[in-house]
């Protein structure tokens, strides 16, 4: 049997500060970030499966990746904790959504966050094989599983 691989694209907004960085992404900034999830899987054989040829529904990947990410992401402000200044902290009608995270909030540690999150809810037979953040239309990190084994 073939292994296939699927990618579902997402996109959202989110602001982010880096504390102690020696330019301009000291200070909160946005972006409009572009997310893609691919997973890996063998279809399923039994003809008598609802999703018979598939490896996942994509609607099932939309709604795990929206739920343990987008959902809790979009439109949020991500500070490290430990650098987030009390005042803001204390403004949750003008901040709104504010995630206070154990590390720097880069793509990269964006990434290692959301393997993380996502392969813990992947069905047994499914593995998460590599995840794209696109920060602007010109950067991005990427995350590979066989580089993480």
């Amino acid at each position: 049997m073939s292994n296939i691989r699927l990618t579902k694209e997402f996109k959202f907004e989110m602001a982010h500060a880096l504390a102690g960085y020696d330019g301009p992404c000291r200070h909160i900034h946005g972006h409009s970030y572009e997310f893609f999830v691919t997973i890996t899987g063998q279809p399923i054989t039994d003809a008598n499966h609802p999703h018979y040829g598939m490896v996942m529904d994509f609607r099932e990947l939309k709604t795990l990746v929206r739920a343990q990410i987008v959902d809790e992401f979009d439109h949020s402000l991500v500070l490290q904790r430990n650098t987030a200044p009390d005042p803001l902290i204390n403004l949750n009608d003008f901040v709104g959504r504010l995630i206070l995270v154990d590390y720097q909030p880069t793509s990269e540690n964006l990434l290692i966050d959301f393997a993380e999150r996502i392969s813990k809810h992947l069905p047994d037979n499914i593995r998460l094989f590599s995840l794209k953040l696109c920060e602007t239309v010109t950067s991005y990190a990427e995350w590979y599983a066989s580089d993480n084994d």
